[in-house]
């Protein structure tokens, strides 16, 4: 039985709109969320600059290789407490609790961050984090 090139096309159609909406919206959000903190926590800084905007990526890096945060700096423990999104499903904002040591500190510091995504070419990225280790670097 041969399909109608045109239901072909119709269906092929629909299949891509779902996808699309359902990556742009909060199922698509949760798992770029959970995959930035998961990186962080292994220090795969490489990988968590995947989920930045690209302007941002490489002073990441840098940042990461000047602070020497592969054998300094210790996620702890994240917990994500909220996700807010624009009516758009264009942006969204998400609250974390964070928890890390930076050596020569032994001390563990907690704060509550606020991360800024933004849906840009098909996916999700982090355009400006509040508070937390990174404070004042994505700005």
């Amino acid at each position: 039985m041969r399909l109608p090139v045109s239901l072909l096309l119709l269906a092929l159609l629909c299949g891509a709109c779902a996808h699309t909406a359902k990556s742009s919206g909060l199922e698509g959000l949760r798992p770029v969320v959970e995959d930035f903190y998961k990186r962080l926590r292994w220090k795969d800084f490489r990988g968590v600059s995947r989920h930045l905007i690209p302007e941002r990526r490489e002073a990441f890096l840098q940042a990461r290789r000047d602070m020497q945060d592969e054998r300094d700096l210790s996620i702890t423990d994240y917990e994500i407490l909220e996700v807010g999104m624009t009516p758009d499903g264009m942006r969204a904002t998400v609250t974390g609790r964070i928890q890390w040591m930076r050596l020569p500190s032994v001390s563990e510091q907690t704060a509550t961050t606020t991360s800024e995504f933004i849906y840009q070419g098909g996916v999700w990225l982090l355009e400006r984090q509040l508070e937390g280790p990174f404070a004042g670097e994505l700005p």
